[in-house]
């Protein structure tokens, strides 16, 4: 049987073309969704840092619901009164401290010579001071994160988690009202003023959660490694924040 190769020249040559204008199609809906995919990334990250703060549309007591985007913005601008680098031993204030990326930052300081920015968020509550930090880690399956809001003495006022692929009903329990507001009252420094974090602990005899100074909440049934995940981040993490707020009077 003859092959009409004339026919079949022309059939690569029409695949071909229809790939690039598929991919040149794709490559220019992507660059014009690249902004709204921004401004979503940002009302997201403005939403949780709020929620810390108990800034929230929260009404059940159960619930856990942000301040609407189209309010989101304007609502950071009222509550975050200042925003600031941490760098070392430098922390000068910059307005776009919120967009900065910790998971690059945390990569960047594997090496040596390169000292990580903490970006730090202040606002007031009840008439006093409160800081927000964003924290990082691993659980089970992808990465967890959250923000931690706390006041002068690094005591907690208010938390948001979040997962990328923590599991339905165990893991994934974190962003639940019952485990996050176990946080609020917490003390991350001892009588002594060291550095002990929380430990999301099994069986730490208080499942009512009426211990602030034992450095614990109950763990999620199911979930140790998310818990150990929560542990971990808020250790690594928020400790690099101490001695800032030890020049805090």
């Amino acid at each position: 049987m003859a092959i009409d190769t004339e026919k079949n020249s022309y059939t690569v040559i029409f695949a071909i073309v229809m790939v690039l204008v598929v991919g040149s199609i794709l490559a220019g809906l992507a660059s014009g969704l690249k902004p709204l995919v921004d401004a979503n990334k940002r009302f997201e990250k403005q939403q949780n840092i709020l929620y810390a703060m108990g800034i929230n549309a929260n009404e059940g007591t159960s619930d856990v619901a942000f301040i609407s985007t189209d309010k989101v913005e304007e609502e950071f601008k009222n509550a975050i009164t200042k925003q600031y680098v941490i760098q070392g031993a430098d922390v000068t204030e910059n307005p776009e401290a919120y967009l900065i990326d910790i998971k690059k930052e945390e990569a960047k300081a594997k090496d040596p010579d390169y000292t990580r920015k903490l970006p730090l968020f202040e606002g007031e509550k009840d008439g006093e001071p409160i800081y927000v930090i964003p924290i990082r880690g691993k659980g089970l399956w992808d990465a967890i994160w959250g923000f931690v809001a706390v006041d002068k003495s690094m005591t907690i006022e208010g938390v948001f988690f979040d997962h990328a692929g923590e599991t339905p009903g165990l893991g994934a329990e974190i962003k639940q009202r019952y485990f996050m507001d176990d946080f609020e009252g917490e003390h991350l420094l001892n009588g002594a003023g060291v550095f002990k974090g929380i430990n999301v602990a099994k069986g730490n005899a208080d499942p009512k959660n009426e211990r602030k100074n034992d450095n614990a909440v109950d763990a999620i049934a199911g979930a140790t490694i998310t818990g150990d995940g929560v542990t971990a981040m808020i250790m690594k993490d928020l400790k690099m924040y101490v001695p800032y707020f030890k020049t805090l009077k």
